[in-house]
C-alpha cells in the first residue's frame, strides 16, 4: 500500500507540476503579450500621428498590428504547450480554405475595408450617409465601420454592405445647401416677402456669404404662394442653420403681420328659381 501511495506521489510529481509550469508560464505568457502588444499599438499610434498620417489610416494600421500581434501571442502560448506551430499554421491554412467558404461575408467584409481605405470615399471624422445609417465616422475597423448617429447611437456597419451602397459625404465639400419652403396666405405679395426674407436671411448666424442665400417662389397652392428659401452653411453648422433659419421666417412673417395661411373656398350662390 505504501509503494502504491509512492507511486502516485511520483507520477503526480513528474506529471502535475510540469504542466501547473506551462500554465503559469502561459498565464504570464499571455498576460505581458497583451501589455506589449498595447504599448506597441501605442507606440504606432504616436508614431504615425507624428508623421502627419491620415486619421483613418492610423486607425486601421493599429487595428491591423494588434490583430497580427495577437494571432503571434496565440501561438507562442500554444508552442508552450507543446503544439508545434508549423502543423498548427498548416492545419490553420488548411481549414482557412473551409472557412473561408463558410465565411464569404467576413471576407467580404475584410475586402472592402481595404478598398475603404484605399479609395477613400469618406475618412474618420466625415459626416456621411450610407447603409441606411447617417452619422459621424468614428473608424473604419477590418470587418466593420463604425458610426456615431446624431441621437449619440453607435453603429457597427458592415464594410461590404457600406461598400456596396450609395454613400453621400456630407463632409466633402465646403458648403451645403438648406432646403427650406415658406408657405404664404394668398393674399400676401410674394416679391414682398421674398424682399423680406431676402434682407434677413444673411444676417441668420452662421449662414454663407459665397455662394448667396436665395428666396424663389416654389410652387402655389390653395393656401397660396410657397417659397423656397435656401441658405448655404458649413457642414458642421447644418442643423444649427436649419433651425434658425425657420425661426427667422416665423419672426419676419409675425412682425409683417401676415395672417395664418388658410385655405379660402368661394361659395357661388345658384340663382332663385323661377315659377
Amino acid at each position: 500500500m505504501d509503494s502504491m501511495m509512492e507511486s502516485v506521489k511520483t507520477l503526480a510529481i513528474n506529471r502535475a507540476v510540469p504542466i501547473l509550469y506551462e500554465i503559469g508560464g502561459a498565464i504570464l505568457l499571455w498576460v505581458v503579450g497583451r501589455i506589449v502588444i498595447g504599448a506597441i499599438r501605442r507606440g504606432v499610434h504616436i508614431s504615425l500621428e507624428r508623421r502627419h498620417f491620415d486619421p483613418t489610416l492610423i486607425r486601421y494600421i493599429e487595428s491591423v498590428s494588434s490583430v497580427t500581434l495577437t494571432i503571434l501571442l496565440v501561438l507562442a502560448v500554444l508552442s508552450i504547450f507543446g503544439v508545434e506551430t508549423t502543423s498548427f499554421a498548416a492545419l490553420l491554412a488548411a481549414a482557412g480554405i473551409a472557412i473561408g467558404t463558410a465565411w464569404s461575408g467576413l471576407l467580404a467584409n475584410f475586402a472592402a475595408g481595404v478598398f475603404l481605405i484605399l479609395l477613400r470615399p469618406f475618412r474618420v471624422g466625415d459626416q456621411i450617409c450610407a447603409a441606411g445609417i447617417t452619422g459621424v465616422v468614428h473608424e473604419i475597423g477590418l470587418f466593420a465601420t463604425t458610426v456615431d448617429t446624431a441621437d449619440n447611437l453607435r453603429v457597427f456597419v458592415g464594410n461590404n454592405k457600406l461598400f456596396g451602397d450609395n454613400i453621400i459625404n456630407h463632409s466633402t465639400n465646403p458648403s451645403r445647401r438648406v432646403d427650406l419652403t415658406a408657405q404664404l396666405p394668398g393674399g400676401v405679395d410674394p416679391r414682398e416677402a421674398i424682399r423680406l426674407l431676402s434682407e434677413r436671411l444673411p444676417k441668420v448666424p452662421n449662414v454663407l456669404q459665397t455662394p448667396a442665400p436665395t428666396v424663389e417662389i416654389l410652387e402655389f397652392t390653395r393656401l397660396g404662394p410657397v417659397l423656397a428659401v435656401r441658405p448655404f452653411c458649413h457642414p458642421t453648422k447644418y442643423w444649427d442653420v436649419y433651425f434658425a433659419t425657420n425661426q427667422m421666417i416665423y419672426e419676419a412673417f409675425s412682425s409683417a403681420g401676415y395672417p395664418a395661411p388658410m385655405e379660402q373656398v368661394l361659395l357661388q350662390q345658384r340663382p332663385a328659381e323661377r315659377n
